[in-house]
């Protein structure tokens, strides 16, 4: 939201100073006087930052991300860290409040100003406002101790009943991102640091506190939509009898929106600090996902008036939409029960991606943003989950989402544990999901609120006696967030949720599920026969290009994989010890390459070129398989899109945003119309035409053998709006090894999909030389050359 009259903003980015020790501090430093003669060690800083990549600038540390350093430097964990700089308030006024607001601080913290102490924080994943008129003067310092969090996390008291893997124990009181403590997907590195911008707002004492304006209910017809405006202003004054400022005063609320030709206004007259207005809109410009219609976005401005003038405003971007969740506890072998999402009433398939940490050290997330998402579109997601192990993220990316039509899964910031119960932590979780709900949730493309990432199994897998349904976090306090400052969206406890009936009847016939398993041949019985209705992570892995590599691994680490180092690090696992916990993701991609192959290559070029191979059809097959089950089955959401450090792992598309080969494939099956051709029943495969659009699709079609030219299908068919629709069948033969091209025209495009029949082992260099066909009738940008020489 961007406040309007009488508002300013000095802005406190950019250089700072910076001190650090390993020693715990015999006396707090509350000024730079005090710092610069306590003998640490000063650098320079930037502010938004982390205190490591200052100590990378200068020199001090190699690059975390390379080799082994992530683990040489677990040393810098156990860091207190300043940082410092002066500034001017020179043109403050008496009259305007003077707030100062850090996006983000990681994460135990002090903050002084001019020698005086502020605030204190431990939480890094929640903005902190703090009114300071009564510290500041003409020229000001401003001070930031960051304490270690390692250290900090040993001052707790932790229960039995609380439980975590065993390299984020430490984690389990402590608000930082869970996965920098170590996890499958990214290192281990505990950072600190002022990581989201630092500045001081200037507001009129008279002002708009919140607002939050909401979609009651769309009309069947899709011609009326009814909202609510809810205000909350600060007036000086407020003890006057109708505790709205001078009794002589009148004092209104204001709404205007605009998008294209349709428009609105509303005025109110307050009685009372807080309220709603209630009013309709005809003819409403609706906000649809990605692939249902435009994501209209309306130009929204609430002003605060008194006696006729504007004396604040706030202006923000809104979508008119609704949205449902509708569920039910468990299916059946008959494909009972339902997960499915609708928006403004109407049902909508989920192609999507888990979203992830975008990097490590998230003061270079927002630089990210904007390719990752472009990168989102580009290959047809209409929905992203935010992943419970993440922070929450930018508003930048919250709109461009709203911008794009890209709904938004998300969780809250607690993954894989059983978490405390007692009052205290319970009271941290409610104001982060205050604060975080509060940021949020005018943004039109969050979609779900879920109360975390695979806590209800940490009950099961680590064999407790007790039931998830007793979490007191995700049961009784998040809801009751939600119920009482977003109502109109709807809310999972956890992913997946095992409520009451799913404890009784078991994990297997949930309808909502995180698909992993064996980790074997992606079309095991594992994944083809699952009963969910709808998978919420499901991935495979794939190697990046050696190119991409050689910028993370020594010259002379790169080849063998067998007992690396450097490797297993970069499977993220915390150590570099073959035994740790994720090292096996090394000898995974092998084991898959040789479940598909038969084979494992003996150079870094073929091994990674036949990983993405496998990769690329593992993930074509499951987003196919659940395409072509609409609406049996209801959504997928594939992890994942891009790395937030250089790994061996699930994502398409590597840290240096290079794309794996499973890029190309998913963007080619996520299209909003696609041919595909079905796991063979008996002597057939069927055709299958997966048509997410709102119109009926007249085609011609055919189904030719790529290596020969044989053409085995062709003909006319009608595919149906919104369905998937069986238009025909080509023969299959278990002895069968084929690389088929689908091909169709309709009167609005063409397209082309590929299907390769048969039961592995395959051979690689007919893959291979099928793939470079593949490519060229495709059109696309894969670096095969760099992988075959």
């Amino acid at each position: 939201m961007k406040f309007g009259v009488n508002c300013s903003c000095l802005d406190l980015n950019g250089k700072w100073g910076l001190a650090y020790s390993f020693n715990e501090p015999e006396k707090e430093y509350t000024t730079i006087e005090s710092i610069k003669k306590s003998g640490m060690e000063e650098i320079e800083a930037v502010v938004p930052g982390n205190f490591e990549l200052d100590l990378q600038r200068a020199g001090i540390i190699e690059d975390l991300f390379f080799g082994t350093n992530s683990y040489k430097n677990r040393w810098l964990e156990k860091c207190h860290v300043w940082y410092f700089r002066e500034f001017s308030s020179s043109g403050f006024k008496e009259e305007i409040d003077a707030i100062l607001v850090f996006e983000g601080l990681d994460c135990y913290s002090d903050i002084y100003i001019n020698g005086m102490h502020v605030a204190s924080c431990d939480n890094m994943l929640i903005e902190h406002k703090f009114h300071i008129n009564n510290y500041l003067k003409g020229n000001n310092e401003i001070v930031v101790h960051i304490r270690p969090a390692c250290i900090e996390a040993k001052k707790y008291d932790y229960p039995v009943s609380a439980i975590s893997g065993e390299y984020w124990y430490e984690s389990l009181y402590v608000r930082k991102a869970p996965h920098m403590y170590g996890w499958d997907i990214m290192p281990r590195i505990v950072s600190a640091g002022i990581w989201r911008p630092v500045y001081i707002e200037y507001r009129p004492k008279d002002r708009i506190e919140e607002v939050y304006l909401q979609t009651i209910d769309v009309s069947d017809d899709k011609k009326l939509a009814y909202l609510s405006l809810y205000y909350k202003v600060k007036i000086r004054n407020e003890n006057n009898n109708n505790n709205n400022g001078n009794n002589n005063d009148k004092w209104e609320i204001v709404v205007n929106g605009c998008c294209g030709s349709s428009s609105f206004e509303q005025k109110k007259k307050m009685h009372f600090i807080a309220g709603h207005m209630y009013f309709y809109v005809n003819d409403p410009a609706l906000w649809w996902p990605k692939g249902k219609g435009k994501p209209n976005l309306y130009n929204i401005t609430v002003s605060l008036l008194r006696n006729g003038k504007s004396i604040d405003t706030v202006s923000f971007k809104y979508g008119i939409r609704t949205i449902e969740l509708i569920r039910t506890s468990v299916t059946g072998l008959k494909g009972e029960g339902e997960f499915c999402f609708k928006v403004n009433g109407e049902r909508v398939f989920i192609k999507g991606s888990n979203w992830v940490p975008l990097d490590a050290f998230h003061s270079r997330d927002r630089e990210r943003i904007p390719n990752a998402i472009s990168l989102v579109d580009d290959i047809g997601c209409n929905m992203l989950r935010c992943w419970g192990g993440n922070v929450y993220e930018d508003n930048l990316f919250y709109d461009l989402c709203d911008e794009k039509g890209i709904m938004v899964w998300q969780d809250f910031a607690m993954a894989c544990a059983v978490y405390p119960q007692d009052k205290e932590f319970c009271e941290r979780i409610e104001h982060e999901a205050v604060c975080t709900v509060k940021r949020l949730r005018q943004h039109t493309c969050i979609v779900l609120w879920c109360g975390d990432n695979e806590c209800d199994m940490a009950y099961y897998w680590k064999k407790t006696s007790r039931n998830p349904n007793e979490n007191i976090l995700t049961r009784k306090i998040l809801p009751e967030i939600i119920r009482l400052h977003d109502p109109h969206r709807p809310y999972l406890p956890s992913s997946p949720y095992m409520d009451e009936e799913a404890v009784k009847t078991g994990k297997t016939y949930i309808t909502e599920d995180h698909l992993w398993g064996p980790r074997n041949y992606f079309k095991s019985d594992y994944y083809s026969n699952s009963l969910c209705h709808f998978a919420s992570e499901i991935g495979y892995h794939g190697c990046p290009s050696p190119r991409s590599i050689k910028k993370f691994i020594s010259a002379d680490k790169l080849w063998p994989y067998e007992d690396n180092d450097e490797w297993i690090i970069h499977s993220s696992n915390p150590e570099p010890e073959k035994e740790g916990p994720w090292s096996y993701r090394i000898s995974l991609m092998a084991n898959q390459i040789k479940e598909m192959f038969g084979v494992v290559p003996d150079s870094l070029e073929k091994f990674s070129l036949l990983s993405q191979i496998c990769q690329a059809e593992a993930k074509k097959y499951f987003i196919e398989l659940f395409r072509a089950s609409k609406w049996r089955r209801t959504g997928i959401i594939w992890w994942n899109i891009l790395d937030g450090w250089p790994q061996f792992s699930d994502a398409v598309v590597d840290y240096y945003f290079e794309k794996k080969l499973a890029y190309y494939y998913i963007r080619n099956s996520q299209k909003d119309f696609c041919l595909v051709i079905a796991e063979p029943k008996g002597w057939e495969h069927d055709i299958i035409a997966c048509n997410d659009t709102r119109d009926n699709i007249d085609i011609m079609y055919s189904v030719k053998d790529l290596d020969t030219g044989e053409i085995l299908k062709s003909g006319n068919a009608v595919c149906y709006k919104d369905s998937s629709t069986v238009i025909g069948s080509i023969p299959f033969s278990n002895g069968f090894k084929r690389f088929y091209i689908v091909e169709w025209e309709s009167e609005h495009e063409s397209g082309k999909n590929h299907y390769i029949s048969g039961n592995p082992p395959f051979n690689a260099e007919m893959y291979i030389k099928m793939l470079e066909k593949l490519i060229n009738v495709m059109g696309w940008e894969y670096d095969l050359k760099s992988l075959t020489q």
